[in-house]
């Protein structure tokens, strides 16, 4: 593999996908093989999942902007350090629109093959979207 090229790939997904809102982009970074381990259990397993999970994110957060905050390439790895910011304007996991501004960040890890995500790892700050969109009370706020 050519230094750094899955790191371009994942340059170009987070622009295409996220901040130009083209869907298409996933096709092109995913395998329709996909294996996700991040998931809720509550969609599909793989990359139906996966494109389900990014629909309902654009959904509720039609300004989403992600930033990628560090990227580190190894093997036939990918890890992307990324933050994003946007308006809750549609619902989330049956959550109404709050018109509440956040800021979340997370970690993803993308195993590839052929040029294209396998299997994917991803932890974000869930709690914090929660208290940022109200739903749970921040800490210290009881």
């Amino acid at each position: 593999m050519f230094a750094n090229k899955l790191k371009s790939y994942a340059r170009e997904f987070i622009e295409q996908a996220f901040n130009q809102r083209n869907e298409k982009a996933l096709d092109g970074y995913f395998s329709q093989d996909l294996v996700d381990h991040a998931l809720p259990p509550m969609l599909p397993p793989g990359f139906q999942g996966r494109k389900m999970f990014y629909g309902a994110f654009l959904a509720a957060f039609p300004d989403l902007h992600v930033h990628i905050e560090n990227l580190v390439e190894e093997n036939d790895r990918v890890v992307t350090h990324w933050s994003a910011h946007g308006t809750h304007q549609g619902e989330l996991m049956g959550i109404p629109p709050t018109g509440k501004t956040v800021q979340v960040s997370g970690i993803a890890i993308d195993r590839f093959e052929n040029g294209k995500s396998v299997e994917h790892w991803e932890v974000f700050d869930q709690m914090g979207l929660m208290q940022q969109l109200g739903v749970i009370p921040a800490a210290g706020s009881a």
